[in-house]
């Protein structure tokens, strides 16, 4: 049965209802859907509606997962960024060229061309290019073999903000004003005047990273510079390769960013400066990373919704200007510098570094570090760099277990050494002697030059331009007078983007022995022993009476008449026979000897007369940090009265009564020479009191021979820096002199006009020390006398030079290599390359009697090197002999030591002032002993 059909009338009025229908059933459903169709439609349109700042953003996202470095094409440049229109073209030719390429393997014998200020050509240049030059356009330089190196890098530095001389508002080192400050940077207290820059390139220093200082957790942002002064002369002229923006966090999306640096500190520095420890320490790192984290999350956040197109209220970027550079730390986009010392403080920043997912490029100072590579190891992104002193320790607890074959323990565990100033720490001029030492003690030779130009440059961030003798490169260039691991390595010039830096360099003719890498001795005992011991291996040599037969002796130096003399051998290989502490003879018949004797072999060794270390509180201190550990200092006679117990004014302190034996640093210097210490009452005003002299090598004062002398010499002080002026100081001791004194002080005053006791005057001015020799002419006629008297310190001594020789005043220079620290001893005379003379050698030739100090302690153990290195500056005009006198016989003329029966030390493989020699043993008359180092 079909359906019905329905008529034409009746399926029109149908048709017309149902789209009746339809059409109220659409109004009233658009009445309904419309707002919200509408709504949603906007809603729509907004996600899609891209805002002004949207690439701007984007670049800005895609840039965050950027790693630094320079640009593709940054080796096809035709000049550098910093080169300097006008500067003409060098030629070096005949160089020996150490590159540091190749793990530091690499030398080329040939040509160098720096033009642009970068390295055009090298080893063997083509002739179409040197044609392309007119003679007057090229400088053309023959170096006759001598070695070339890249410029040095000092990683480590304060160079500009703790400038020299030490003024009032000199000083941007620190701030206090918080654990954490990130957004801090040293840039902004730079100062471009600091007299250092020319001293440290002077000593091939050509790149440095300046460091804000160790008072805070983060201390804030490290910046690159060049040292050589520019047109410009501002701080920002010196920056090699600064962030785009030195303000906030700007980016150039057509080009990778740039390292950045920063300072972090942990351990004692911060404690000290806020008062807390070291868990509130790592609080606050935890604390600082903390935010940091969470800024980078709401970035990294953010561009996620930018990237997929979500721009509905995706408002500005969020960051922060305090705290960008944090988050750019988290984004491995940061060299940190982590000034860490002690095992606990490495193990807790690597923790950090793997809560927050973060490297450090280097633990700075790092005295511990060699005792545990494997947690260095275990740090995010691998193990950091290690930047060292070589010898500098002790000096607080947590330097204490420092140890000289750090850089050689570190290496053997393929960590990077990297050997540092910590300017004006140590004078960065001579941070190539850092990596000398280094060797020394059996860092390899490769390893010692990389860890002051390569490996810094590389651990920086700046190795695509620095630290490498390479074609492309940076022209940083230094022309040596030695081979640069030889002691005393001076330049003959310094380029720096190829721009000579000595004007008229003094070159000093090394011999040929200084031309070779030196032989490094065996420490290898030594080096296990540190280990063993956790850097605290026993240091009292082997003693013995009996008699000892030194053999293969190729030279012997011997006091006579208040001098050293070369013996006379009738060979270079000569047998030595000592016997209770007593030379017996040399040159003799072995066979007249004991049969019992030990024999030890020098291995072409040496014999000559102990040294003296005078200048430092060795012998008085174990930790200069730790009050606990100290002898402590006296009171200032000129601003607090004296306790009536001691004599009220009359009160005079003995050095003797205060003396610790068996200290790390006398012991370490005894091992390296240095038998005896003079050291006076520590103190910071007017009067010191009396010195006295000890062994460094015994173990304690009842033992025979530990007091050398009790009383030495009488001590005073006349500085522009104390808290009374010059006129009252010298007023003082005129009165003092003149018989004013009352008690003790006035009866070691009348042994001094009366001869029978020295007196030595703290003094660094010139200014100062022309008013005392005055004084000094004044009471010699007065009292009718003749005064013995010594300046030491002395730092402008040379500028009276004549004055001084002929007033017949002796002078103790102390540091023997000088730095301009404080305004008074702003006029130094630096000796080669920027002076013909140095201090030592002038005074020599105005006959004066001049002797060499030290500072700190832990320096007595270089007093050999620092007497070899007065020598070799003053162009061979003094000997082997004479230079030993400089801290032995010498100062005993000038502190009043006997000068009978002093000791003598044996070192093997070389003589005493050899960089190749190592102390064999000590021959001591007076302690009646032979001792015979492990």
């Amino acid at each position: 049965m079909g359906v019905p059909e329905l008529d034409a009338p009746t399926t029109a009025r149908s048709t017309r209802l149902r789209r009746l229908t339809a059409f109220c059933f659409v109004a009233v459903c658009l009445s309904f859907y419309l707002p919200v169709f509408l709504l949603d439609a906007f809603d729509e349109d907004d996600q899609h509606t891209v805002p002004i700042h949207a690439q701007q953003t984007l670049d800005k996202c895609r840039n965050l997962h950027t790693k630094p470095g320079p640009p593709p094409d940054f080796n096809l440049r035709t000049e550098s960024d910093r080169f300097v229109p006008g500067t003409k073209a060098t030629l070096l030719r005949n160089a020996t060229i150490w590159t540091g390429r190749v793990d530091g393997l690499e030398i080329i014998k040939g040509d160098l061309l720096l033009d642009k200020g970068s390295i055009k050509g090298l080893g063997v240049v083509d002739a179409g290019v040197l044609a392309q030059y007119s003679a007057a356009d090229l400088n053309t330089i023959d170096a006759e073999g001598a070695w070339v190196s890249p410029g040095i890098v000092d990683m480590h530095s304060h160079l500009g903000v703790d400038s020299a001389p030490e003024l009032l508002g000199g000083d941007d080192t620190n701030s206090i004003k918080g654990l954490v400050l990130p957004w801090l940077r040293s840039i902004d207290g730079l100062n471009t005047h600091d007299d250092a820059y020319k001293l440290s390139i002077s000593g091939g220093l050509t790149t440095a990273v300046v460091l804000p200082g160790s008072a805070d957790a983060i201390g804030g942002q490290a910046f690159v510079i060049k040292l050589r002064p520019t047109d410009e002369r501002s701080p920002s002229s010196m920056l090699l390769e600064p962030p785009f923006g030195l303000n906030g966090s700007d980016v150039d999306s057509s080009l990778p960013p740039r390292w950045r640096q920063m300072k972090h500190a942990c351990g004692e520095n911060p404690s000290r400066v806020y008062g807390g420890t070291r868990m509130d320490t790592i609080w606050a790192f935890r604390q600082g990373y903390e935010t940091a984290r969470k800024i980078k999350q709401s970035q990294d956040q953010y561009c996620d919704k930018a990237t997929a197109g979500q721009w509905n209220g995706i408002g500005e970027f969020p960051e922060d200007l305090q705290w960008e550079a944090l988050v750019d730390v988290l984004r491995g986009r940061v060299k940190v510098h982590n000034h860490c010392y002690e095992a606990v403080d490495l193990d807790g920043m690597v923790r950090i570094t793997n809560e927050f997912k973060f490297h450090i490029a280097a633990f700075h100072h790092a005295h511990e570090t060699y005792l545990v590579p494997d947690l260095l190891k275990k740090m995010y992104g691998g193990p950091p760099a290690v930047a060292l002193f070589a010898t500098n320790a002790r000096y607080k607890r947590e330097a204490y277990r420092g140890s000289e074959f750090a850089p050689s323990i570190l290496a053997d565990n393929d960590i990077n050494v990297v050997m540092k100033s910590d300017h004006p720490v140590l004078n960065s001029r001579h941070l190539l002697y850092e990596a000398q030492q280094a060797h020394y003690y059996g860092l390899p030779a490769e390893i010692a030059l990389r860890a002051v130009t390569t490996t810094p440059a590389f651990i920086m961030g700046q190795d695509h331009r620095i630290g490498t003798v390479r074609e492309g490169y940076d022209a940083d260039i230094v022309l040596w007078d030695s081979h640069p691991l030889a002691l005393g390595a001076a330049p003959q010039q310094v380029w720096i983007d190829g721009i000579p830096q000595l004007d008229s360099p003094n070159v000093v003719k090394k011999p040929e022995a200084f031309q070779r890498v030196p032989k490094t001795p065996d420490f290898e005992k030594e080096k296990a022993a540190a280990i063993k011991y956790e850097g605290l291996p026993p240091l009292v040599p082997k003693k013995t009476s009996s008699t000892v037969v030194f053999t293969n002796v190729s030279s012997v130096f011997l006091r006579e008449d208040n001098r050293i003399m070369q013996a006379m051998l009738p060979s270079a290989d000569v047998n030595v026979v000592v016997k209770d502490g007593k030379l017996m003879c040399y040159a003799c018949d072995v066979q007249e000897s004991s049969t019992d004797a030990e024999y030890v072999n020098l291995q072409g060794g040496s014999v000559a007369p102990a040294l003296i270390s005078y200048g430092s509180p060795l012998g008085l201190e174990h930790i200069a940090a730790e009050a606990s550990t100290s002898d402590g200092a006296v009171g200032d006679h000129l601003t607090a009265k004296q306790p009536a117990m001691l004599g009220g004014n009359g009160a005079l302190i003995r050095a003797v009564d205060g003396l610790q034996y068996s200290t790390r640093d006398a012991l370490i210097a005894n091992r390296a020479g240095v038998t005896t210490g003079v050291v006076a009452p520590t103190s910071y005003g007017f009067l010191s009191g009396l010195s006295c002299a000890f062994s460094t090598g015994a173990a304690h004062k009842l033992e025979g021979g530990s007091v050398v002398k009790p009383i030495t010499a009488l001590h005073v002080s006349v500085s522009m820096s104390s808290s009374t002026s010059v006129s009252t100081q010298i007023s003082a001791l005129r009165k003092l002199l003149l018989g004013g004194g009352e008690g003790e002080l006035g009866m070691a005053f009348r042994d001094v006009v009366d001869g029978v006791l020295p007196l030595i005057i703290d003094v660094s001015s010139a200014d100062v020390m022309a008013t005392l020799i005055l004084l000094k002419a004044e009471v010699e006629q007065a009292r009718n006398v003749k005064l013995q008297v010594t300046f030491a310190g002395a730092t402008e001594a040379h500028l009276l030079a004549k004055e001084i020789g002929e007033a017949q005043i002796g002078v103790i220079l102390n540091p023997s290599r000088p730095f301009p620290g404080t305004w008074e001893s702003r006029r130094i005379l630096p000796g080669p390359p920027i002076s013909h003379y140095n201090a030592p050698g002038l005074l020599l030739e105005n006959n004066v009697t001049v002797g060499i100090g030290i500072q700190e302690p832990w320096s007595a153990r270089n007093t050999r090197f620092d007497v070899a290195w007065a020598a070799l500056e003053m162009f061979g005009e003094i000997s082997k002999a004479d230079a030993l006198a400089l801290a032995s016989t010498n100062l005993e003329k000038l502190l009043g030591l006997p000068s009978e029966d002093g000791d003598l030390v044996v070192t093997s493989g070389g003589d005493l002032l050899s960089m190749e020699s190592k102390v064999a043993g000590i021959v001591s008359p007076r302690r009646g002993i032979v001792e015979l180092m492990d």
